[in-house]
């Protein structure tokens, strides 16, 4: 059953209210880990656990929580299904997959279905927490196996020429969004609203024959635009 409780008061820290975390995992002992971990971080709060999709869809939806940790493989309703029931909520929550698989066709459906980020359960403890920072900020977070994983689709899937039918500025666009920028933080670079950089977002997916902007970051990479 999912834990729900809140335990008290709100945590905050020196900038504000801390980053509220659901842990979604079939395996207790790793909830109790990442709990452990994450609950010593100031700005970081565990606010409550589940076992498998559809409890963590109820407990996000219960807790409201800033980001979710999801396991991709779990009985009953899995990672990926929660997460494509999760993007037809009024949630904002960012997910981040955290598991043990790493196969392509695992990662790409993940990544599709709505995840912010995609890491291994190997990742370093500190680099989980910055993980969890890095989403809740609007970034796309992406182990380096994982990003290749994707490029190698993306380039089995004929990308190339895609990009001349680009405007330069959705060439300045894409480039900021391989720099990992959020669309306000793309408004402000480029004196926009952010109403016209979801349009330019919008218009460089559909150029590119792309889902979202997670691969519209791993194509710029590849292309020589940004990062």
């Amino acid at each position: 059953m999912a834990d729900s409780t809140q335990g008290g008061t709100e945590r905050a820290t020196g900038e504000g209210r801390a980053i509220r975390v659901l842990l979604v995992d079939d395996h207790q002992v790793v909830r109790r880990g990442l709990r452990t971990f994450l609950e010593v971080q100031d700005d970081i709060e565990v606010v409550g656990e589940a076992s498998d999709g559809a409890e963590g869809i109820a407990a996000t939806e219960q807790l409201r929580p800033d980001v979710v940790l999801m396991d991709i493989k779990m009985p009953g309703m899995d990672g990926i299904e929660a997460l494509r029931q999760l993007r037809t909520l009024d949630n904002p929550a960012k997910v981040l997959v955290v598991t043990s698989f790493t196969e392509q066709r695992t990662v790409v459906p993940a990544l599709r279905a709505g995840a912010a980020g995609y890491v291994y359960k190997d990742i370093d403890p500190d680099a989980l927490a910055g993980a969890i920072r890095s989403v809740h900020a609007g970034h796309v977070l992406l182990q380096p196996e994982v990003a290749g994983a994707l490029l190698s689709q993306e380039e089995g899937n004929g990308g190339q020429g895609r990009g001349s039918s680009l405007t330069d500025r959705e060439r300045e666009v894409l480039a900021l969004i391989a720099d990992g920028r959020s669309n306000r933080e793309i408004a402000r670079a480029l004196v926009l609203s952010e109403k016209t950089v979801k349009t330019h977002v919008s218009n460089i997916l559909m150029k590119l024959d792309l889902a979202d902007r997670t691969q519209a970051a791993l194509w710029a990479v590849r292309h020589g635009i940004g990062a």
